[in-house]
């Protein structure tokens, strides 16, 4: 093993031309549609205390957001489709799916206006006034409502508020500043003032949902990813067996991350696992944004009616688990893989038993390994094919822990309701690979660092003993042998790291958005 990891680590130390992670604009189309791309799907048994037999479900959408993005911010689009799809019988088919729907009006009584010369103007900005709760909001020229929907045996209901039976839901306005949030508690008060919770047909336990501007928890060295990997990305912090830690390696650094200042839109819901199951503990789901297939461009535009979309509903965007379409799915592909429902994924299924990752890394470093060692090694890839740890990775779930019964292969987040949740303290970054049963790849917790995971998985991780077992004994999946994947114990990274600590320990867990303004605020803190 020493022999390779010192092979592994001159070879990875010379520049690359490969891209590891995502920046969310996972395929070329959807770039042009960025309020209907969704970026991060996260799927997990809740862990905030006394609601460990709940499950959270979290989609964001409208990538990148900078938090000084005035004067118009980031409203999600009032002509899209925002669903939430659940399969609980492992058919690749949604059982239950939650709709969002998006209205976006002017305030009653119109827009803020301002006596001018005696006449009265209305407000040329999204907001003139400070800002304290969803019934004080004085200056704002535009409010964002939503109605959220189950679909399930073919039937479409409406979830309602469980306080007051109405079905609109409000949504905070983006975090523009702190002198517009200026009051007590500032932005965070607010913004939990949009935790509603929901009575959903036919399910006797009340639920929870949030939708509103969230900082983004995805966390990557992004700029340096994408200059021709711009680092060695291997743990200089970590053992390598006999061979100790590699001086050249990265080291963990918070500052590496470069989307810190950055928001998102979240999509959060709290189910009970009892309605969203049939019988088994395990369940799969993936969201997806949809537009009318038509749009027709109003030539004389408002801002109630600056088009008009008809036709069938057209998917733009899907999303189960994490990285799937930007590191399996070929470039030519990805914009079909987007359209495309689980129970069809049979006609990706060779990117995954047959991936073009590992060949590309190995492309890149064999010959500068063999050329300066003086040897003639025939590969660093992984050699079993097919890849059935990947097909269990992304396509089945693993036997035992969030497998269906003779399910159909597809790409999804399954989880298994059963396992409980790892409380927020002892949370593993590295999940199920660790020892966390609760984490990633069975669903995805925000703390759950899927970059780290999702490249040492697809280099061979899973062939090599996990510490699964009774008190942490390690444990051979069978998928594959050590043997078949030399890099497969290599600790890789993108040096940015990731924490449960770092996020709440309650609903909706993503941390409040990071402010507009002033320049140079702090970043986000967990507040429970």
């Amino acid at each position: 093993m020493r022999r390779f990891a010192q092979l592994v680590l001159i070879g990875f130390a010379v520049t690359t031309s490969v891209a590891l992670a995502s920046s969310h604009r996972e395929a070329p189309f959807i770039t042009k549609f960025p309020q209907v791309d969704g970026t991060d799907f996260y799927m997990f048994s809740s862990y905030e205390p006394g609601r460990e037999d709940y499950v959270t479900l979290i989609a964001n959408y409208l990538p990148v957001q900078a938090a000084y993005g005035g004067p118009n911010y980031f409203a999600l689009d009032p002509n899209a489709l925002y669903e939430i799809h659940i399969d609980n019988d492992g058919d690749a088919n949604a059982d239950i799916s939650f709709q969002f729907d998006f209205n976006n009006r002017t305030p009653r009584g119109g827009l803020p206006a301002f006596d001018v010369g005696g006449k009265r103007i209305p407000s040329v900005l999204r907001n003139v006034a400070p800002i304290s709760g969803p019934d004080n909001e004085p200056g704002l020229s535009q409010i964002e409502n939503y109605r959220l929907s189950i679909v399930k045996d073919s039937r479409t209901r409406r979830i309602r508020n469980a306080d007051n039976n109405y079905a609109t839901f409000r949504k905070p306005f983006d975090y523009s500043g702190t002198k517009t949030y200026g009051g007590e508690g500032g932005y965070d008060a607010y913004a939990q003032q949009f935790i509603h919770n929901i009575n959903i047909p036919n399910c006797s336990s009340p639920g929870r949902v949030f939708v509103g501007q969230r900082n983004e928890a995805f966390k990557i060295s992004l700029g340096e990813v994408f200059d021709l990997v711009n680092f060695v990305p291997i743990d200089g912090d970590v053992a390598i067996g006999a061979l100790g830690t590699f001086p050249g390696g990265v080291t963990q650094d918070p500052a590496r991350n470069t989307l810190a200042e950055n928001n998102v839109t979240s999509l959060a819901l709290e189910i009970h696992k009892d309605c969203l199951g049939d019988g088994s503990n395990v369940i799969g789901a993936w969201t997806t944004s949809s537009l009318r297939q038509v749009s027709l461009l109003n030539q004389r535009p408002t801002l109630r009616n600056p088009e008009r979309a008809f036709g069938r509903w057209v998917q733009m965007s899907r999303l189960g688990m994490p990285l799937v379409n930007e590191l399996v799915i070929p470039f030519n592909r990805k914009d079909r893989f987007n359209s495309s429902a689980p129970a069809s994924d049979r006609q990706f299924a060779r990117f995954v038993t047959n991936p073009v990752l590992p060949e590309i890394l190995n492309a890149l470093f064999l010959d500068p390994v063999n050329a300066t060692l003086g040897t003639q090694f025939e590969t660093l890839a992984p050699t079993n094919f097919p890849r059935q740890d990947l097909v269990a990775a992304f396509l089945t779930g693993f036997p035992g822990v969030n497998s269906f019964e003779n399910g159909k292969a597809s790409e999804m987040l399954r989880l298994n309701t059963a396992i409980p949740a790892t409380p927020r303290a002892q949370q593993s970054t590295l999940g199920l690979a660790a020892g966390d049963l609760a984490g990633f790849p069975n669903g995805r917790r925000p703390g759950d660092d899927t970059v780290d995971i999702a490249l040492r998985v697809v280099m061979g991780a899973l062939c090599h003993d996990l510490p699964l077992g009774e008190n942490g004994s390690p444990v051979n999946l069978g998928l594959c042998a050590p043997e078949d994947a030399v890099v497969g114990q290599v600790p890789f990274t993108d040096g940015a790291p990731l924490a449960a600590t770092e996020f709440n320990n309650s609903f909706p867990y993503l941390l409040a958005p990071y402010p507009g303004s002033p320049v140079g605020s702090a970043l986000p803190q967990p507040t429970d």
